[in-house]
């Protein structure tokens, strides 16, 4: 008696997986954000902002990248961040729902320049309500 199998094969599209982990990136840059500026107490990490994740291809590393508007910090910065790895994969897994969360590394981002910072201040204020909207709903309370 044979049994016949049918298989089908998947090509995997390489821009597919090059989606995946951008789309990863990005979840992790903008929770790490949120993390570190509302979350986190320490006065080290004040102004500290994410400019740019980068995963490894298995999605098992990701490596952090920072601009510190104090650049005189950045060491005391770095070594909170990397003493709170636990604390922030803790909050990935819950809030990102990863199979896996990479481990994380923290780095100064050297190759910050003023339209990349403006770029990710202008993604920032669109998650908040502006300034102007809030004085609305009140006035018409």
């Amino acid at each position: 008696m044979h049994t016949h199998v049918a298989c089908a094969t998947l090509t995997m599209d390489p821009n597919m997986d090059e989606i995946r982990f951008a789309r990863v990136a990005e979840a992790i840059r903008e929770e790490i954000s949120e993390l570190i500026s509302y979350e986190m107490t320490d006065p080290r990490v004040a102004d500290v902002q994410v400019t740019e994740v980068l995963v490894s291809p298995d999605l098992r590393k990701a490596r952090i990248r920072l601009n510190m508007l104090d650049r005189e910090s950045e060491p005391a910065a770095l070594a909170a961040l990397d003493g709170a790895k636990g604390y922030l994969r803790n909050q990935l897994a819950v809030n990102l729902q990863l199979r896996a969360v990479p481990d994380l590394s923290f780095e100064s981002d050297k190759e910050v320049s003023s339209p990349k910072v403006a770029s990710l201040l202008k993604r920032i204020q669109k998650g908040r309500p502006r300034p102007e909207a809030a004085d609305t709903e009140k006035a018409e309370s």
